[in-house]
Parts: structure tokens; C-alpha cells; sequence
């Protein structure tokens, strides 16, 4: 409900008295005699003031010491203020506008030339008032619109990963862990290299574009797939190639312009890249390697070697630690290690404390 309220701020009763006839019929009216009565109705009333009328010159407290008192509380962006003086200065002008009064009117005034001025400034604050609800309401509209989206998205691509986990015996944990660990490498990355430019928005869309890192198992034969022993160099030639069979499915959902497709498709295709050139598919060395897919390239590593396989039994945390470190596993980023090192107490509770995952 819109308020109709006129706060009347002057020691001098004739002077409130004649502003209050001025607007009396149209709305309520407050009257103050010195600056800290003032306040007080401000703060008993706040935003629901139309509009202040402030003497420049009051006893206890200022016009002025009431305007840096609103501009500090925030009041001045959503109350308007016009200030009412007699014997102002070029000095104290400049301050009130700074502090941001929407007018200056001088004694004597003419009624209807006050009454007018005070309805436009009247209009045009709340009007603004109903373009930023309207714009709040809508922001959130969309905002809700977009968690909506963003779980109905998450759901599905969890989905489409368990189907590759389902198909390799796997229990489907692995893509939980996948994203748990990516997640935290990935706030650590950014908080301690800002060059790689990462935020929250970014590290929220990489983490669940790491749950896609095998989707190009999909097309690998059962008999590869699923083989419990060590696999030949022809056989382990075609389990590569995942990778790049990953791509080609995401290609035919490809969108352009679009942060979270480049990162799927980034992560699908060089998770097995590694730093000194030594990965697959590609060879790329050092940072041609996008930085999202080192980190799950390592989060990949990790999570394989302390978990149970059907061709090998999981590793200690602090042995599958050790061969990361010492590239047993391949060469890593000597960042990707530091944000490594710094997460293995957190990788540690996960994997060691019955985190969990899902």
C-alpha cells in the first residue's frame, strides 16, 4: 500500500505551518523542530515518508548533520529531500546536493511553485520505487527460472554419466567423487592463481561438466570395456579413443557461444592429456592443455587409484598421494599439484571417512 506521508522539518513553527497548509489535503503530515527530532521520525516512519521538507538551519542537529545522518543509513536513496533555507551558501549548497538532496527551495516561497515542484519529485521517486520492485520481482522470477533450469539440467547429465558407470560395473560413485574433488581443486585454483580468471559461476558449471569426462565409454566394446585383466596395446589403443568418441557425441548437441558446452567438451577430450606432452589424444604440453581438464585429469587419477577396480584393489590415500606427486601417474602442473597438496587433508575425510557422495 502506497504511503502518503510529509515529514515538515524546521524551527520555526510559522514556516511548518505553512508548508503543512500547502499539503494537507493530500497527505499526512509530520512535523519536526530541530534535527534530532528529526531522526527520530525518520526512523520511526523510514521509506514510508513521501517526502522531507529540511531547514538547513536547526538547533541539536543540522539539515546538513541530518543529511550525512540519511546518507549513511541509506535513507537518501529512497527518500527524496528538499531542502528549505533562507541564508544559504554556495558552500553549503554544493554539500547538500552532494549529500543528495532532490531540490533547494528559498524563503519566502511561492505555495503553488512548492506544491509543484514537491509532486514531480514525489512522482519521480516512486515511480522509481515501482520500477525497482518490478525489476526485483522479475530478477527473481528469472532467477528462479534459472535454479530450475540448472537442476533439471544437473539431473539429466548425472544421468547420462551413470549410464557410462552402469555399463563399467562401476557402483556410479565415481562421478560424485568426480565432481566433489573437481570442485574443490577448482576453489583452491581460484583462489590462489587468479590469472586463470575463475569464479563461482565458472567453477559451478566445470564441476558439473566433469561428471561427462567419460562419455565417450559409451561406444567402447563390452569385451574392452568390461575386461578384467590388463588390456592388450591394440585393445588399450581403442579404450583412448574414448575420448574423442566423447566429442563426437557432444558435437551433435553443440552449441555456440556456450561456456558449458566448450567445457564438457574441453574435459571429455583432454582429461588423459598431461603436462610434459606425454597424454592422449592430442600430445598438447604445459597450459595448451585448458585448465579445466587438468583438473580433472588429476581428480581422475586420484579417485581411480584409491577405489576398488575389477582388474586392481584400491590404493592407501597417502600411497595414491605419493605417485601423483612423484608422476608415477604422469606429469602434472606444478599448480595443479600446489592445489592438490593443499585440498589432500579434505581428499582424505572423503575418501577415508565414509564420506557421502551421492
Amino acid at each position: 500500500m502506497e504511503e502518503h506521508i510529509i515529514l515538515i522539518a524546521d524551527d520555526v513553527e510559522v514556516n511548518r505551518k505553512m508548508l503543512s497548509f500547502i499539503f494537507e489535503e493530500q497527505y499526512e503530515i509530520l512535523e519536526a523542530a530541530d534535527g534530532v527530532e528529526t531522526i527520530e521520525l525518520l526512523e520511526k516512519y523510514g521509506e514510508a515518508l513521501s517526502l522531507i521538507f529540511l531547514d538547513l538551519m536547526m538547533p541539536n542537529k543540522s539539515g546538513l548533520d541530518v543529511l550525512a545522518y540519511m546518507s549513511d543509513k541509506g535513507y537518501i536513496a529512497s527518500i527524496p529531500v528538499i531542502m528549505i533555507t533562507g541564508e544559504a551558501t554556495a558552500e553549503s549548497e554544493v554539500k547538500a546536493y552532494e549529500y543528495g538532496v532532490s531540490d533547494i527551495i528559498y524563503k519566502p516561497f511561492e505555495p503553488k511553485v512548492v506544491m509543484r515542484r514537491a509532486q514531480n519529485i514525489i512522482e519521480l521517486f516512486q515511480n522509481r520505487r515501482d520500477i525497482e520492485k518490478k525489476l526485483e520481482k522479475r530478477t527473481r522470477q528469472l532467477r528462479e527460472s534459472r535454479e530450475k533450469l540448472e537442476r533439471s539440467n544437473e539431473f539429466l547429465i548425472n544421468a547420462l554419466s551413470s549410464v557410462v558407470e552402469f555399463r563399467s560395473l562401476e557402483s556410479g560413485e565415481h562421478i560424485q567423487r568426480v565432481k566433489y574433488f573437481t570442485r574443490i581443486i577448482l576453489r583452491y585454483l581460484r583462489d590462489e592463481f587468479p590469472e586463470y580468471g575463475l569464479t563461482e559461476e565458472s567453477v559451478h558449471l566445470i564441476t558439473n561438466a566433469s561428471a561427462l569426462h567419460d562419455l565417450g565409454k559409451i561406444a567402447i566394446p563390452d569385451s574392452i570395456l568390461l575386461k578384467p585383466g590388463r588390456l592388450t596395446e591394440e585393445e588399450f589403443e581403442e579404450m583412448k579413443k574414448h575420448t574423442t568418441y566423447g566429442c563426437e557425441l557432444l558435437e551433435n548437441f553443440k552449441q555456440e557461444d556456450n561456456e558449458f558446452y566448450q567445457y564438457c567438451y574441453d574435459i571429455c577430450r583432454y582429461h588423459h592429456e598431461r603436462y610434459d606432452g606425454n597424454g592422449y589424444p592430442d600430445k598438447l604440453v604445459g597450459e595448451d592443455i585448458p585448465i579445466w581438464a587438468q583438473v580433472v585429469s588429476i581428480v581422475d587419477v586420484y579417485d581411480a587409484l584409491v577405489s576398488k577396480r575389477v582388474y586392481k584393489a584400491a590404493y592407501a590415500v597417502d600411497e595414491a598421494v605419493r605417485m601423483i606427486r612423484d608422476g608415477e601417474c604422469g606429469i602434472f602442473s606444478p599448480k595443479i599439484l600446489d592445489c592438490f597438496d593443499m585440498a589432500k587433508s579434505e581428499f582424505f575425510r572423503a575418501t577415508e571417512g565414509g564420506f557421502s557422495f551421492v
